[in-house]
Parts: structure tokens; sequence; C-alpha cells
């Protein structure tokens, strides 16, 4: 099933660009585009990933409870719902309703008890036995959505205000590295008890040779494998800053948007809230500029 397969937490990375799902876009993208989920969509998505921290719940004591599924599928619904018209997520080709009725089928939720049952038993050697794939997929599908919530919530905990410092810093490469060192302590060493060393803990990288959306022939590609939303967002804006790619907030809509080539947009190209002609808060912000030159 595609929704199984699927690399939620994985980033390729080739030049100045980076492919998420089946979007290839200025690397800086991700992270940027999760800047602009509000306090309020990430309190909701805490409170759906409630259920699914039940089933995870399951797997760690062996206590199996079946009444718990049905809460848990709804939740995941309601969160695919969200992703799907939610930048970054929206990039990715996510599951239908029916994929995800599927995956809570009598047999799978049977695989998943089995497993449940098995771990217990033998371990975690028992998630590479074949006969258990299914159940084995269906949790880890579920504990990658579980973390949702509370991921995304770091994520802007710990760099709204670097964005905000980037905002307001030289738009240059070498501001960007100077707002860099000013936000985050210099260290050499690996010290998680550092909340502002930003480490990248169990990530893993490879090269890869790979067809990128919109494009014919393969490219060795860096692939980055994450095991939280928190990290690949972070990955991705840090590689961003690395290009000349930083985020800024434009003053007409309030969202973060990503300049490129350390270019001084001052305003984003979405559509202008409440602008009955439909413009765009550039077409806006220029009609402004014209006046105030013509006055």
């Amino acid at each position: 099933m595609s929704i199984l397969n699927q690399n939620l937490l994985t980033l390729d990375f080739w030049q100045d660009t980076v492919t998420y799902g089946k979007r290839t876009l200025p690397v800086g993208t991700i992270g940027c585009a999760a800047l602009n989920i509000t306090d309020e969509q990430i309190t909701e998505l805490s409170t759906l990933c409630l259920p699914l921290n039940k089933v995870i719940l399951m797997v760690e004591t062996g206590s199996v409870d079946v009444s718990v599924f049905p809460e848990a599928e709804e939740s995941l619904l309601k969160i695919i719902h969200f992703l799907q018209g939610t930048e970054p997520f929206s990039f990715l080709e996510l599951a239908t309703d029916a994929e995800i009725h599927r995956l809570f089928d009598e047999e799978h939720i049977e695989n998943v008890i089995d497993y449940i049952r098995a771990a217990q038993e033998i371990g975690a050697v028992a998630a590479f036995d074949e006969k258990y794939r299914h159940g084995v997929g269906v949790l880890k599908l579920i504990q990658v959505m579980a973390q949702l919530g509370s991921t995304l919530l770091i994520y802007k905990q710990t760099m709204t205000a670097f964005a905000h410092a980037l905002h307001d810093s030289e738009r240059t490469p070498d501001g960007y590295a100077a707002a860099f060192a000013e936000h985050f302590s210099n260290t050499d060493t690996l010290s998680l008890n550092d909340p502002s060393w930003m480490a990248l803990t169990n990530t893993t990288m490879q090269y890869v040779s790979a067809v990128m959306p919109e494009k014919e022939n393969p490219q060795l590609v860096k692939r980055m494998h994450y095991v939280s939303f928190v990290g690949m967002f972070r990955s991705d804006l840090f590689e961003g800053l690395c290009v000349g790619h930083a985020p800024k907030k434009c003053p007409i809509c309030g969202r973060w948007f990503l300049t490129t080539n350390a270019r001084h947009t001052k305003y984003c190209g979405n559509p202008a809230p409440g602008d009955k002609l439909g413009r765009t808060c550039r077409q806006l912000g220029n009609l402004k500029g014209r006046e105030q030159r013509e006055l």
C-alpha cells in the first residue's frame, strides 16, 4: 500500500534544490513552509495524536486493547486530511480514505496484534519477520504520525525566533551566517543537554541516483532519512542558508516565504487576504511603492 511505502521523513538534496515527495523546490522551502503552521493547528494535531499514542503504548507494554483501533483510525483520517491541505505535507502523495480504512480492516489489525505479541516474546527481531510485514508497516505509520504535533511544536518554539533574526539580518549569505552564530552557541561537542545545539540525531544519509520530479535523467542526490519531522525541517532550513536561501515574513499577509540568492524581496507571491481583485501581496506591495514614489 502506497502510504506504507512512502518516505514521509526523507528529503533528496541536489545542488540548491530539495525534493519532497512529488515536488522539487528551492532548498529551504520545506522548513520555511512549516513555520506557517499555526499554534492552533498544532494544538489540534496534538489532540488528534492522543489515540495514536495509545496504540504505541500497547506495543511497549504488550497489553492489547482492540477498542483503541477505531479511535486511532478516525484520528489518522483527520490528520491525513489536514496534511493534504497543508504545505509542506501536501507535496506528498498521501493516502485516500479507502487506503486508511484498509489499514484498519480485520486482516491488518490481526497482524498488528500478532506482531505485538511476538515482539514481547522474541524482541525487536520480530519486526524483520515477513509474516508481520503488514502489522509492522501500520505501526510505523502510526509512530510517525503520532509525533507530528509535538515535533511541530518543538520546531516552532526553537526556530521562529531564529527566523525573525534572519528576517532582520543583512540579506546576504554572510549576514545569515552571522545571525546563526549569534542565535546558536558555538560548540564542538554533541551535547544533547544544550537546547541551542541543533544536532540531527539518528539521521542517516546516503547518495543515490534518482530521477527527480519533472526530470528525465537521473541525478546523483544526497538522500537524508530522519526520525522526526523537526529534524527534517531544521535540516532543510539550514541547507537553504548554506546556499543563500532564507525565510522572510510578508508584511501584508504575515506568512513566511523563502527568498533565494539573498534577494531583497519584501512581499510574497501568495493571494493577498481580503483583496477583492485577487491580487497577490507582491502586486499590492508594488502598487504601494509606486504610489509612494509618485507622492
